[in-house]
């Protein structure tokens, strides 16, 4: 991961902003010396959000077994019925 001070940020952005889409290696941009953004392409991003969603979805479902809201494959395959008509 590359490392660039805010100020550089400014007065090169259109060279930084083209290296991280050439790279595709996150920045991190620090303001005195103290860690403030990530500057990531937009592809990375993307991938991470569906990443995101992909996770929550499933800790939705671990959360739902472990409160014991669960249907047997009968059941959920009633309710499909039911919702596809």
């Amino acid at each position: 991961m590359k490392t660039q001070l805010v100020t550089n940020l400014k007065r090169h952005a259109t060279r930084i902003l083209s290296r991280l889409a050439k790279d595709q290696t996150p920045v991190l941009i620090t303001q005195h010396g103290v860690p403030t953004a990530y500057l990531v392409d937009v592809a990375s991003f993307e991938a991470l959000q569906n990443r995101m969603r992909i996770l929550e979805g499933i800790a939705r479902g671990e959360r739902a077994i472990q409160q014991g809201r669960v249907s047997s494959r009968i059941q959920a395959r009633h309710r499909l019925k039911r919702w596809l008509e």
